[in-house]
């Protein structure tokens, strides 16, 4: 067995170089990941981050939108991106021979030439997506609880904007926030799987080096939460929607394993509290919960879907296990953990899965991940950790959100 060999560099201008090679991986995979996301918009630029991603495939100063089409197939990449409210990640997974052709397609496409005629067109395609996403009850709910609940605070902001804003959106607009926001010491390039160690670290080089760097911000603020209830409606739906949140560990907290380890007790899709109370009995059709771990805050989010005359019963069953958090055995705990560890070690079975894990994982605490260690603290975690983690993020302070059929 091949051993697992990982090195670090930081280029001249700030870019930070991760890799880890792999020689028994079947294949490499490749990423940028730069900290930059709906947060770091501004209010007339909502959506902005998420729109500047697709024109990353558009066109660059040496391809045109069809060559980059064209050869991510020739090359038959597996290649995505996508938008968060923390980063935006461009990324690939390809079979070896072809891993360092990809890399400089990447690379390339890292500079966009912003081209007017695709800005306008895939505009529209913008525009189709959140009109798509419009029908989706849950993301109704989420956008219009998460912007509620922050308040003002930057972690409310709509990753994919309105369609007011993104229509306000010139080409300019997008050319400077890419100024003000993609600097190579502001990004993170990853490779994981089975590549030629020293060609990636030079082409690396050779094709990043030359990126001009500059200084970027990104305000940083504690969000306590709030507590409040609404209630809004929509029309064409025949389900209610219900989610509570409270405040939980930011990115940086060391209180997030255990409450990672809480929330899949509480809220995991099967064999949880929330499970076994409303889905299991049929209550509701879907139940769970989820710790979103931001850059310097984080919430602790509780959803559940169900006939809109239950509505008032999942309410009320879902505060009452909040109420009691600690009403869990130790067998509850160990499976809790031995399903998250799962998890984790299948994901990073894959040089896609250990790529986006190094990548976040720098981004978020500007360490290397370490799946064996990230696994050991999980593990470790023990009752006395989850109460402290409680107490530092009681449950006692929610907000209500339900979306009704108008």
């Amino acid at each position: 067995m091949a051993e697992v060999e990982i090195v670090e560099k930081v280029l001249g201008n700030g870019l930070k170089i991760i890799a880890e090679r792999n020689l028994d991986a079947k294949s490499a995979a490749i990423g940028f990941f730069v900290k930059t996301g709906s947060r770091d918009e501004t209010q007339s630029e909502s959506g902005i981050s998420h729109f500047l991603e697709h024109m990353m495939f558009k066109g660059t100063e040496k391809r045109s939108a069809l060559d980059i089409t064209y050869e991510l197939g020739n090359l038959a990449v597996k290649a995505n991106a996508y938008t968060s409210d923390e980063a935006t990640v461009y990324y690939g997974a390809v079979l070896p021979e072809y891993f360092s052709r990809y890399q400089e397609l990447l690379s390339d496409m890292l500079k966009p030439a912003l081209d007017p005629k695709e800005f306008d067109m895939e505009k529209k395609v913008i525009l189709e997506e959140i009109a798509l996403y419009k029908d989706r009850p849950s993301y109704c709910l989420f956008e219009k609880a998460f912007r509620s609940y922050f308040n003002g605070h930057p972690s409310g902001n709509s990753v994919l904007g309105s369609v007011e804003s993104v229509s306000a959106i010139t080409r300019d607009d997008m050319l400077n926030y890419y100024k003000r926001r993609y600097s190579p010491s502001n990004m993170v390039l990853i490779a994981a799987g089975n590549f030629d160690l020293d060609r990636f670290m030079h082409d690396a080089e050779r094709l990043c080096g030359g990126w001009k760097s500059f200084e970027t911000e990104r305000k940083v603020e504690p969000y306590e939460g709030k507590e409040e209830s609404l209630e809004f409606t929509k029309s064409d739906i025949q389900q209610a929607h219900i989610m509570i949140l409270t405040g939980g560990p930011s990115q940086q907290d060391p209180h997030r394993y255990a409450f990672g380890v809480f929330s899949n007790i509480v809220g995991d899709v099967t064999g949880s509290r929330y499970y076994w109370a409303l889905v299991n009995s049929g209550i509701a059709e879907s139940a769970d919960s989820e710790v979103d771990e931001k850059d310097g805050t984080g919430c602790f989010i509780s959803y559940a879907c169900c006939p809109p005359d239950n509505i008032d019963k999942v309410s009320g069953i879902l505060n009452e296990i909040l109420d009691s958090p600690l009403q869990f055995t130790d067998k509850d705990m160990e499976r809790a953990k031995a399903k998250i560890a799962t998890r984790m070690v299948l994901g990073g079975e894959l040089p896609m899965g250990r790529m986006r894990a190094l990548g976040h994982e720098w981004l978020a605490r500007e360490k290397v991940h370490n799946l064996h260690s990230e696994v050991e603290a999980i593990m470790a975690v023990s009752r006395k950790d989850i109460e402290s983690a409680l107490s530092a993020y009681p449950l006692t302070k929610r907000s209500e959100y339900r979306l009704l059929p108008a």
